[in-house]
């Protein structure tokens, strides 16, 4: 748990500097997919099946492509 937390705080320090701190559409895009990554994957451990779980990792690696690729686009 502790490791999926620390993804979140590190996103939040990321976008406090530099152009995160002007371009407010760009910071919060970010904010939202990278707190979804630990958010979709503490929901899917609180599932009652395994076909859920994994349904839920899914959906978080789809939030950490989307942080990925906003990040990127941003340089």
């Amino acid at each position: 748990m502790a490791e999926k937390q620390d993804l979140a705080v590190q996103v939040y320090k990321i976008t406090d500097h530099g152009m995160f701190r002007t371009d407010y559409g760009l910071r919060d895009q970010i904010r939202r997919s990278g707190v979804s990554i630990p958010s979709n994957i503490a929901e899917g451990d609180e599932r009652d099946t395994d076909k859920e779980a994994v349904r839920h990792l899914y959906i978080a690696k789809g939030s950490a492509a989307e942080t990925l690729n906003t990040a990127n686009n941003s340089l």
